[in-house]
């Protein structure tokens, strides 16, 4: 049996089933059941992401999905400022969709079309060279579908193959964590200018993430993983503007405003606003932590939630803006902490 029929045979006995969790079911990827389509209800797509995303305003109002193992994220809006030029990060930056990208792992693209069979809605689906999704786009407006029909034509394949070739995953990346100088490392942690200095002084010292907030002093705590939950309901309660990271290796995807529906269910807290949705699985949370970043603006506080494998699954900061100090209740919430 073709892995095209193995999914539509399998989606029929498990309608509510996602197709990742699926996928792992099969012992196959999401992107190889995605491709198993090509030719019909799936078109492969030229590998020239950045000239892809750079039409994506054509689209009108959108959905856009990141996620990893632990968190989806999902934010609609209208693209606005694309901005492909700098060889190691893709920007898209507007009130609504606010991505950072990393195109050197991305690896194959999808146009999906339309499917009642095989549970497809229409969309641009982008994985990587694992066969992991990166990020998916979901047209919103159906009048714009001409718009839709162009872009999909303009990056059409030549050739339309069912198979991927993908590769192993990289060796993970060996840091110098037993041997790291603390007292260094938070010198440095003292001197920072901005929060997009951090990522450059782990790479510094060649520390993990979870190991440098462990050595930070004061400028990290880590706190119960139930914190999360209050976080929400506070910020829900009380109108807070709160900026919510959600990303994997390729991609990283940011909302900014309010949250005002939270719903939690066994083993999830839920975001469900009508631009906004946030599936966070609580199972997956290994350790909580109240972090602070010295910075130009005065000090940036975050709360950083990660996996047991140290992987990080969200990050959660008040809202700001360069020049502009972070909110005042979110300062006294994650200090309180």
């Amino acid at each position: 049996m073709s892995l095209k029929d193995k999914w539509v045979s399998f989606r029929k006995e498990n309608p509510r089933i996602r197709i990742r969790d699926a996928a792992k079911q099969l012992e196959t990827t999401e992107a190889e059941i995605i491709a198993s389509f090509a030719g019909a209800e799936v078109i492969r797509l030229v590998n020239d992401f950045p000239g892809l995303m750079k039409r994506l305003p054509e689209l009108g109002y959108v959905m856009m999905l990141t996620r990893n193992e632990s968190c989806v994220h999902e934010r609609k809006g209208l693209v606005e400022e694309v901005s492909v030029n700098n060889p190691h990060v893709g920007l898209i930056l507007g009130k609504d969709i606010d991505l950072r990208m990393f195109f050197r792992v991305w690896a194959f693209g999808f146009a999906v079309q339309e499917s009642e069979e095989a549970g497809f809605k229409q969309s641009i689906q982008v994985f990587d060279y694992q066969g992991n999704a990166v990020i998916k786009i979901y047209p919103q407006q159906p009048e714009n579908a001409a718009a839709f029909d162009k872009l999909v034509q303009d990056f059409t394949a030549p050739e339309q193959f069912p198979i991927l070739a993908l590769q192993p995953a990289p060796a993970p990346h060996q840091y110098s964590d037993d041997t790291v100088d603390a007292v260094a490392l938070r010198e440095d942690w003292s001197n920072l200018k901005d929060t997009h200095d951090f990522f450059p002084m782990l790479k510094k010292f060649n520390v993990s993430r979870v190991h440098a907030l462990k050595l930070a002093g004061d400028f990290a705590k880590q706190v119960s993983n139930d914190v999360v939950k209050t976080l929400l309901q506070s910020a829900s309660e009380k109108h807070w503007e709160i900026m919510v990271f959600v990303g994997n290796h390729g991609n990283i995807q940011i909302h900014t405003g309010p949250v005002e529906k939270i719903l939690e269910i066994p083993n999830w807290i839920n975001v469900m606003d009508p631009s906004f949705n946030l599936h966070l699985k609580l199972d997956d949370i290994a350790s909580t932590w109240a972090v602070k970043k010295p910075g130009t603006d005065g000090v940036i506080h975050s709360l950083e939630l990660y996996d047991a494998a140290g992987e990080l699954i969200v990050q959660f900061f008040g809202k700001r803006k360069p020049g502009v100090p972070e909110l005042t209740e979110w300062t006294e919430f994650i200090s309180g902490l």
